[in-house]
């Protein structure tokens, strides 16, 4: 018999039969009795001065129940994090970028509401636009926000030892740029929403996103709405990956029009909206300086980066923090320093996106590591072996390693590529790289300032006893959070995996602060845990006094009782329960009790018997300005070997093989962990080789479509080889603890480091289309 009986299986998800069938309903495929449609009016250029805003013909076109400006919205400001509330709903002095907000419509059908955007007519002052990240920061560069000069939304320095005395005990310093480009995260369903006013005046939001919990407060605090008035239900969502983890004025739009036309408001985003509402991946220049001893270990880094924010915060101030924190680890560092700019330009905001903050500044560090092995004479992959962090250590930042399989990681790949084979031995070509990466489990404090707990769960049992309902504000967005929290419970209850029910995604449930970073199998795995605990204890309560028996005999596995590991004797309780249910179809047999009759003699004594769980993360980081951006309780990590082949004729790159190994304490789920592994190395490969959202001069998107923005297929992707390695953390439900965006890390410098062990060619600027490759390549031969 194995540790465990639900948990480290291969179970089917949850949501696998409605989704294969299409059953499964998303947000647009809702509907309401005299539903209307919304519009939303978007700014046509970068920057500019509203002059006046007349909506008179809009009005009076046949079908329109509501126009809506700034006049309306009211001017309360919001965002992400309270520190820069730089929004409002509506845009009512100037536009930032192409895509601001400025009204919207509400119609009996979407062709009457988009004809009335198209009535409403703006007068602008056109101003001076700035659309690089380094011009906006010159002197005399137009402002976007009066109030943060110099166009810097955040500036961050940050020193952990003694940097320039770490460097000056160095045999050798290294430098390293890398420059990416802004990109999209391209989740198949575009945002939409359904908003409506019951009676009572509470607002129903049943919306695609990942952070019910969060677009409930900003709805209610922006449309000035009592939060215990506002209902946010998340349906099936057809992906995140980031962008979708705040607040949209799509969203908040919905809820106005509703309110103000008394009718359900129906809103979506076209795909070109989805491209300028963004809040995707910053573009980021990184510029490093690493120093080491001729022997190879790691002594100092110097890290400085410069990301470009568009036209509001968003997520940005924890991103640049994001950027410098998460290179403390793994490796052992005596000193670090890090200068983080974070800056405004009048292009759409940028946010969260899948391995948020760290995903770029991780490359050019990894590429910076391949680099100073080389000029050592080192092998790259034994020399990040010789500075790995383990566990119990703790980083220069004061980043608690609690569990950290990084060793594990490193030798699997190592082994499953057959390194030792092809480094230093592929011909030309052909190429091997290696990296590795680490990311939180969690994040370990909430955006907004509050001691909230992060999830609270209900666990409770029908009066039969036979079904388990975990009720949960989580957010099942794709990723399998359902199917966690039910294996979760399953295994704390004992009983199989189908008798669990999941409901999740309802704010009026339970608290829970959404699908972000990678937090939701620590965090809300946790509370799930604490709520099974406590329903099976009142069950074992009951059943304790009826058998005259010690509490610590009783145990539950796979539906059945055990007492002291044997049937006990329960002939009388399987008689009052039979008794009980005469003429049903289903009379509980076989030589042990079983769950289902414990729990219903559990009810009879008690009522309905409801678990409650909690999780909050302990005090977490240093004294220091921004020691809470980095923290969590755990810390999941990654270590991949990639094999390419260029063409040394055109500069194409096909990546042959991937091999991955990725920590994540337990897998709670094996083929949900391989899924959530294979799905960050395709976004990663699409990151490195093909994806960059392009501007043209007046800051107009050139290709917001998924026809022009191109991103992996099946064809792009090679077999992956997933390896888990579980490293049991302690804060952990049953070990447990993040895979969802720490396997992204290393994707993009591995593919690097193996483009350059190909072509000889290392690459500073992403992505890494054919053209850049091969003017690069050409560059170097010209430089022979």
């Amino acid at each position: 018999m194995g540790e465990f009986n639900v948990i480290n299986t291969r179970a089917p998800r949850l949501d696998a039969a409605a989704k294969a069938t299409g059953r499964a309903k998303y947000a647009d495929d809702l509907s309401m009795p005299g539903m209307l449609y919304g519009a939303i009016l978007q700014s046509p250029i970068a920057h500019g001065k509203i002059l006046n805003i007349d909506t008179s013909r809009a009005r009076r076109l046949p079908g329109v129940k509501a126009v809506v400006t700034a006049k309306e919205a009211g001017l309360v400001k919001y965002g992400v994090s309270p520190a820069r509330y730089d929004e409002t709903l509506y845009a009512y002095e100037k536009v930032r970028y192409v895509g601001d907000e400025i009204a919207a419509v509400a119609a009996v059908d979407l062709a009457t509401a988009l004809e009335a955007v198209q009535l409403i007519k703006v007068d602008y002052e056109e101003l001076p636009a700035v659309f690089d990240m380094f011009e906006a920061m010159k002197e005399g560069a137009p402002q976007i926000h009066d109030e943060f000069p110099g166009n810097l939304t955040a500036e961050v320095h940050q020193e952990f030892g003694d940097t320039d005395a770490a460097m000056a005990e160095c045999d050798l310093i290294v430098d390293h740029t890398l420059l990416s480009k802004r990109q999209d995260a391209a989740f198949i369903e575009p945002h939409c929403c359904l908003a409506h006013f019951d009676l009572d005046g509470k607002l129903t939001l049943q919306t695609s996103t990942q952070v019910p919990h969060y677009v409930m407060r900003t709805v209610a605090m922006v449309l000035r709405i009592p939060v215990g008035n506002v209902r946010v239900l998340k349906p099936y969502v057809g992906g995140g990956f980031g962008p979708k983890a705040e607040a949209t004025p799509l969203e908040m739009s919905a809820a106005l029009l509703a309110r103000e036309t008394g009718k359900p408001v129906k809103m979506n985003y076209s795909r070109e909206q989805v491209f300028l509402h963004s809040r995707a991946r910053h573009q980021f220049y990184a510029e490093m300086s690493l120093g080491v001893k001729k022997d190879g270990t790691m002594v100092a880094l110097r890290n400085k980066a410069v990301l470009d924010g568009g036209a509001y915060t968003s997520f940005g101030i924890a991103t640049v923090y994001y950027s410098g924190s998460l290179l403390g680890g793994p490796y052992k560092l005596k000193a670090m320093k890090y200068d983080g700019l974070r800056v405004y330009t009048n292009k759409p905001a940028c946010g969260a996106q899948r391995g948020h903050g760290g995903v770029i500044h991780r490359a050019a560090f990894e590429q910076l590591l391949d680099k100073t092995a080389e000029k050592l004479g080192l092998d790259p992959l034994e020399m990040r072996l010789k500075n790995i962090m383990a566990t119990g250590d703790v980083t220069i930042n004061e980043l608690d390693m609690s569990s950290l399989g990084m060793k594990e990681c490193l030798e699997a790949v190592r082994d499953g590529s057959e390194w030792y084979k092809k480094k230093g031995k592929l011909p030309k070509g052909k190429g091997i790289g290696s990296a590795c990466g680490f990311f939180v489990s969690g994040a370990g404090y909430p955006i907004y300032r509050s001691d909230t707990y992060h999830a609270t769960v209900i666990v409770k049992l029908s009066e039969d006893g036979g079904i388990v309902n975990v009720l949960s504000g989580a957010a099942e967005i794709g990723q399998g959070s359902d199917t966690m929290m039910a294996m979760i419970a399953a295994e704390a209850l004992g009983v199989p995996l189908d008798c669990v029910r999941v409901v999740s995604g309802d704010t009026d449930l339970t608290v829970d602060l959404g699908a972000y970073s990678s937090r939701q199998t620590l965090m809300t795995g946790h509370a799930v845990k604490e709520a099974a605990e406590h329903a099976r204890a009142q069950v074992v309560e009951v059943l304790a006094e009826m058998m005259k028996c010690d509490p610590a005999s009783i145990t539950f596995r796979d539906g059945k009782v055990f007492f002291d590991g044997g049937p006990g004797n329960f002939e009388e309780i399987r008689k009052r329960y039979i008794k009980e249910h005469r003429g049903w179809t289903d009379p509980p047999g076989g030589e042990y009790l079983t769950f289902k009759e414990a729990a219903r003699m559990a009810y009879l004594a008690k009522g309905t018997i409801v678990g409650t769980g909690k999780y909050k993360p302990p005090k977490l980081g240093g004294s220091y300005k921004g020691a809470a951006v980095g923290t969590s309780p755990a810390y999941g990590c990654s270590a991949q070997v990639v094999e390419v082949t260029v063409d040394m004729e055109t500069g194409e790159v096909t990546v042959d093989a991937m091999t991955d190994a990725h920590d994540c304490g337990r897998a709670i789920n094996r083929t949900q962990v391989e899924g959530q592994m294979q799905g960050s190395l395709s976004m990663g490969l699409g990151e490195c080789l093909f994806e960059e959202v392009k501007f043209d001069s007046r800051g107009r998107i050139l290709n917001a479509s998924l026809g022009e923005y191109k991103v992996p297929t099946s064809l792009d992707m090679p077999n992956v080889n997933t390896i888990i390695v579980e490293s049991n953390e302690p804060k952990g439900p049953f070990g447990a603890k993040e895979v969802g965006e720490g396997a992204i890390m290393p994707t993009i410098p591995a593919i690097l480091n193996a483009i350059y062990d190909a072509t000889g060619v290392r690459i500073t600027e992403l992505p890494v289309t054919p053209e850049r490759l091969y003017m690069a390549m050409k560059a170097k031969k010209k430089e022979k």
